[in-house]
C-alpha cells in the first residue's frame, strides 16, 4: 500500500508496472482528466492492475467535481472503452498541504472482461503495462486474450478429422494401465479405446453436426508429435539438467524424435528425472515402507500444474529446469486469476482442465482449488524457502522457483 502524507511524498513517487502520476491541470488550470488517463487504464486492466495520480504541479487540482464526472461518464461510454472497472471506493480525493490530489485504483481485470480496450476496437485500442510504459498489444497478443475470455477451458475443442490415428496408442496404453492398477474395478477399463477416451473427455461427439473426433486435450495428451504440432505450431516441451555452469545442460529431454513427443509421455519421462536422488526417510505405514515423501507430492503437482496451465498457442515453450539448488517450472501463458488468490486457494480458473481431469483420474494433479496451496505448504513443511511464482507479461509466461 503506497503511503501519502504531504505533497513532497507524492513528488517522490518513481512511475513503475503498477504506478502512474499524470497532469490533469487542463489548459486553465481548472482540472481535467487527461487523454492519456485511458491507456493507463487498458494497460494496468490487462496487466496486474495498478495506482493513478492525478496532480497539477504543486497547484493540486481546482475542479476535483469536473474531473470525476468525466471519469464516471465515460467510464459508461463504450465507445470510450468496453467496461467499467472502478467501484466507488477505487476513486477518491486526497487533500495533501491544501491541494487537492484523485488517486485511482485500477484493479486487474477478470479473465471474462479482458481485453479492457478504447475506441470500441480491441485490434487497435488494447494496452498492457511493461516496466513504466502502457504498450500497445500486437493482433496475437489480443487474439489470445479474446481466446481466454470465451473459452473456460483451451483444450474442449473438438478437433473435425483427428482421429485414434493421430494418437501414440503406447502411450493410452500406458495411461489404460496406470488407471486400471489405480482402479481396478472400474468400469471404464472393460471400454473400447474410443469410449474411454470420451469418458476422459479426450474425445467427444458434436450433437447437431454429428461430428465427432479427439478433443485438443486427447491430442495433447496422448497424440503423436506431427499431429500435435499441426495444430499447435509452436508447441515445445523442455526438461533439462543444469548442475555444471560451465557447460548448458548436463542432461535433457526435449522433442526429437526419439520418443511420442505428447504431454503424457512428457510427464512420465521428466517426473523421474526431478525426483531422482530425493532422499528418502525410513517411514513404515502398515509394515510397508513408504517412498513418497511431502517433497515428492510437491514436485509431481508442480510439473502437473506447470502442464495443465500452459497455453499451448504461445510462443514459448514449457520449460522445466533442475539446478543443484533449485526447481524452475515455466509455462507459455499468464495466470488466470491473481497470483494472492492462488495461494490462499478457493478457487480456480485452469486452462486446460481436461487434461486436469485427465491426470487426476490417475491420482496425479490435486482438486483444482488446492495444487498450489498444497505445493507452498508441503514445501515450507521442509523448512525449505518460500516457492516463488512471477508472471513475465512481455513474455506471457508464468514460473513457479522450488528452492532447495
Amino acid at each position: 500500500m503506497i503511503k501519502i502524507n504531504n505533497l513532497a511524498d507524492i513528488f517522490a513517487l518513481k512511475e513503475s508496472v503498477d504506478l502512474e502520476c499524470k497532469l490533469a491541470s487542463g489548459n486553465n488550470g481548472q482540472g481535467i482528466l487527461p487523454k492519456e488517463f485511458w491507456l493507463t487504464y487498458s494497460a494496468f486492466a490487462n496487466t496486474q492492475g495498478g495506482e493513478v495520480f492525478l496532480v497539477f504541479e504543486v497547484f493540486g487540482i481546482v475542479n476535483t467535481q469536473k474531473v470525476l464526472d468525466e471519469l464516471w461518464t465515460s467510464l459508461n461510454n463504450r465507445n470510450k472503452v468496453s467496461a467499467n472497472l472502478l467501484r466507488e471506493e477505487d476513486v477518491r480525493v486526497i487533500e495533501l498541504d491544501g491541494k487537492n490530489i484523485i488517486h485511482i485504483h485500477v484493479p486487474r481485470s477478470p479473465r471474462k472482461t479482458r481485453p479492457i480496450y478504447l475506441k470500441a476496437n480491441p485490434l487497435i485500442g488494447t494496452y498492457k503495462r511493461l516496466h513504466s510504459s502502457d504498450c500497445l498489444c500486437n493482433e496475437e497478443t489480443v487474439r489470445r486474450m479474446l481466446a481466454e475470455q470465451v473459452e473456460d477451458s483451451r483444450d474442449e475443442a473438438l478437433l473435425e478429422n483427428y482421429t485414434l490415428d493421430d494418437l501414440d496408442r503406447n502411450s493410452l496404453k500406458a495411461y489404460r494401465q496406470m488407471f486400471a492398477n489405480r482402479q481396478p474395478e472400474h468400469p471404464w477399463n472393460s471400454l473400447e479405446d474410443k469410449d474411454f477416451l470420451r469418458m476422459l473427455g479426450a474425445w467427444r461427439i458434436d450433437r447437431d453436426s454429428n461430428k465427432q473426433g479427439l478433443t485438443r486435450a486427447g491430442l495433447l495428451m496422448f497424440g503423436q508429435l506431427v499431429s500435435i504440432q499441426e495444430i499447435f505450431p509452436n508447441y515445445m516441451l523442455d526438461y533439462q539438467e543444469r548442475f555444471d555452469n560451465t557447460i548448458r545442460w548436463t542432461d535433457r529431454i526435449t522433442i526429437d524424435g526419439m520418443w511420442s513427443g505428447n504431454i503424457f509421455d512428457f510427464y512420465r519421462k521428466t517426473i523421474l528425472k526431478l525426483i531422482d536422488q530425493i532422499k528418502v526417510p525410513f517411514v513404515l505405514e502398515k509394515d510397508i515402507r513408504q517412498d513418497d515423501t511431502i517433497v515428492h507430492q510437491a514436485l509431481r503437482e508442480a510439473l502437473v500444474n506447470t502442464i495443465v496451465h500452459a497455453d499451448y498457442t504461445g510462443r514459448s515453450s514449457v520449460l522445466v529446469i533442475k539446478y543443484s539448488d533449485r526447481f524452475y517450472f515455466r509455462n507459455p501463458g499468464l495466470m488466470r486469476i491473481p497470483l494472492e488468490i492462488a495461494i490462499q486457494g478457493g478457487e480456480s480458473d485452469c486452462r486446460n482442465s481436461y487434461l486436469h481431469k485427465i491426470f487426476r483420474l490417475i491420482g496425479l494433479g490435486e482438486q483444482a482449488y488446492s495444487g498450489i496451496p498444497k505445493i507452498y505448504t508441503g514445501w515450507q513443511s521442509q523448512h525449505k524457502r518460500m516457492p516463488v511464482i512471477e508472471e513475465q507479461y512481455e513474455l506471457e509466461q508464468t514460473i513457479m522457483t522450488l528452492y532447495v
